[in-house]
């Protein structure tokens, strides 16, 4: 399929808020205040899709299917909306893909950014319409009082520009839950990339959080691994090391896995027991990661801070450098 690459992000820009996952009530007034003040800081304006509301809240905490769908497809047909960001994840917005108008997506391609359960609806686009999707904050993640200024600088440097960025392992990281206590946090020193298989390896970049990204196995929107694929995936606290282990493993065993010359694996959890040297057994009981490169503890998914990646764009892997780009 044809790669479409939207338009990069100016100041002056509107850009739209979706929830497609868990609703927009989840999210407190300090974070709100503190998200829209650092947008207003890139010089973007912040509005909100008509569904996008605090009373749309069901049992599973979202709005309906149908009140997500027109959201996002709102948000693709509006002209004066240059990008859209979703609000925080979830569990289910896989519910809503094959409702979606996919040729209306294609013909009004502009930036769609949001990360964890997010992946599904990022994927499925990819998938269906060629359309770069980009894996990085939620409007929710912005609304972080500290600690948010390297998510914000590759976030700028994604949608903002142009040029190639190889991304530096962040100074320190957290685990903590922030939007609890925002003058309280818990900073831990980045001891920086593991390299766990040497080599290099450049290709389009595919993937996200594993577990959501699996629950498009067999369809037709989960992005093929082509000819040369980077494969950069993260999961939450709940990828122990047997979970993380056997979602990999079904990766693997997909028939264009072969495709797969590099993968990327974004920082675990704490609460996940996934350290070096169990993440390190796990790759090197797979022979179909044998010959790859294999680089993880990069700074994406649910630690923070975290890069921004271009989904359908390329990476470079070359001996534990990473580099992106369009």
């Amino acid at each position: 399929m044809q790669k479409i690459i939207p338009a990069k992000l100016q100041k002056g820009d509107k850009i739209m808020i979706i929830a497609p996952s868990r609703g927009l009530k989840l999210i407190g007034q300090d974070c709100r205040e503190i998200a829209e003040k650092r947008f207003q800081d890139m010089g973007l304006t912040v509005v909100f899709a008509p569904n996008t509301k605090d009373e749309n809240w069901n049992e599973l905490g979202t709005g309906s299917v149908e009140q997500r769908v027109e959201d996002i497809m709102t948000a693709f047909k509006d002209k004066s909306v240059k990008a859209i960001f979703t609000t925080i994840g979830g569990f289910n917005s896989n519910q809503i893909l094959a409702h979606l108008d996919y040729d209306v997506i294609k013909a009004n391609p502009k930036i769609i950014c949001g990360f964890s359960d997010i992946t599904a609806v990022l994927a499925a686009i990819q998938a269906k319409t060629g359309l770069e999707t980009y894996y990085g904050p939620h409007y929710s993640s912005l609304g972080m009082k500290l600690g948010c200024e390297y998510t914000l600088d590759y976030l700028q440097k994604i949608l903002f520009s142009d040029e190639p960025i190889e991304v530096k392992a962040s100074a320190e990281w957290s685990d903590d839950m922030w939007f609890i206590d925002q003058d309280k946090r818990e900073f831990i020193k980045n001891d920086g990339f593991w390299i766990l298989h040497e080599g290099k390896a450049e290709g389009k970049i595919v993937g996200g959080n594993l577990c959501t990204f699996n629950l498009l196995l067999g369809t037709d929107m989960r992005p093929a691994f082509e000819q040369d694929t980077i494969l950069m995936i993260e999961d939450d606290a709940e990828s122990y090391p047997a979970a993380f282990d056997r979602n990999l493993q079904a990766l693997c065993h997909q028939p264009d896995f072969k495709n797969v010359k590099g993968m990327v694996i974004g920082r675990f959890q704490k609460g996940s027991k996934l350290d070096r040297k169990m993440l390190e057994f796990i790759i090197n009981n797979k022979p179909e990661l044998k010959n790859i490169p294999v680089l993880a503890n990069v700074d994406y998914g649910h630690t923070t801070p975290i890069i921004t990646i271009p989904f359908g764009g390329y990476a470079v892997m070359n001996n534990g450098k990473l580099t992106l780009q369009k």
